[in-house]
């Protein structure tokens, strides 16, 4: 068990790999910088669960921080103080996800672009996988195209009962005694199950156009109310990244914490706190950007063919 669960060979990768990014981005005068791992305060995104420690000043005072699901609040911050163009690579920390392709402890790539569209995030993201792997241009497809072709339905307009019909009649044995009373959670489960396994094996795939339910910390389209300004990447099968064109109203950002805290609280989660210096930097001003997070590890998997994320992990979890 003391031994490394990744080959030598493609920890040299990784680290190969990792100096490229930083030459890309030196190549653009992107900023790296680097944010606390533990805050006050977290995301309170129902489907993400914090790890938390308990540090004292003294006896009588101790105070619980939490380990980062990702360093986009404290990046953001640093935007609203004038930062310009930034990334980051480090370590972020997600309780309850094991297995083939999770791991508690991960490794992010985050960067941010003021004045950025998405689509133009899109194409830096083909340059960034260009210099990596040599890949070709990602394709570009909307989330409702998408479910068009593989389940033939509308995800905007179909209703709880259709999706929950559809799922069953695909695999009634998995599904038969499935409750899920929220229709974004049959959507994923159509995703993740009958969709995502066949995507990005030619070039990399971009999904754009998710539900404005799916919103996250994600700007909602203008012109299509029903569909947030949000991208994800796949790449054989494998779900690498996620990307908003970011909210910036600080109204909207506290609305939806409230209603993460609802939702969390339904679950019997752990209700957290707001990060009120976030949402202070939101009132400020955060620039007009567009903001991106890979799964590094997820990315190296890619690169290197494994089958699983402690194969490109010094030591996964289980040998930690």
């Amino acid at each position: 068990m003391w031994q490394p669960t990744a080959s030598l060979q493609n920890l040299a990768q990784r680290a190969e790999v990792l100096c490229k990014i930083r030459h890309f981005f030196a190549e653009r005068h992107i900023l790296e910088v680097e944010t606390p791992l533990l805050s006050g305060a977290t995301n309170p995104d129902p489907n993400l669960d914090s790890l938390s420690l308990s540090l004292a000043r003294n006896t009588a005072h101790a105070k619980t921080y939490y380990l980062q699901t990702s360093p986009e609040f404290a990046m953001k911050r640093l935007l609203a103080a004038g930062s310009g163009p930034i990334y980051q690579i480090c370590k972020a920390f997600r309780d309850g996800e094991h297995g083939r392709l999770h791991n508690p402890e991960f490794t992010l790539l985050e960067w941010y672009r003021p004045n950025f569209t998405l689509e133009e995030l899109m194409t830096e993201v083909d340059a960034l996988f260009a210099w990596l792997f040599s890949f070709q241009k990602a394709k570009r497809i909307t989330y409702a195209d998408l479910f068009q072709e593989f389940l033939e339905i509308n995800p905007h307009t179909a209703d709880l009962a259709t999706l929950e019909a559809l799922a069953r009649s695909h695999n009634r044995d998995a599904f038969h005694h499935l409750t899920l009373n929220d229709k974004d959670d049959w959507l994923q489960l159509l995703m993740t199950h009958f969709i995502e396994p066949f995507l990005g094996f030619v070039t990399p795939v971009f999904v754009y156009g998710y539900p404005a339910s799916q919103a996250a910390l994600a700007a909602i389209s203008k012109s299509t109310p029903e569909v947030a300004e949000r991208f994800e990447i796949y790449m054989n099968g494998i779900e690498i990244g996620n990307a908003f064109f970011e909210l910036t109203d600080p109204a909207s950002q506290r609305r939806r914490f409230e209603e993460n805290t609802q939702k969390r609280q339904q679950l019997k989660k752990p209700v957290l706190p707001f990060d009120e210096h976030f949402l202070q930097a939101l009132e400020h001003g955060l620039p007009t950007c567009s903001g991106i997070a890979i799964g590094l590890d997820r990315l190296m998997m890619v690169k290197t063919g494994a089958k699983t994320i402690g194969e490109v992990m010094a030591f996964h979890i289980e040998h930690a």
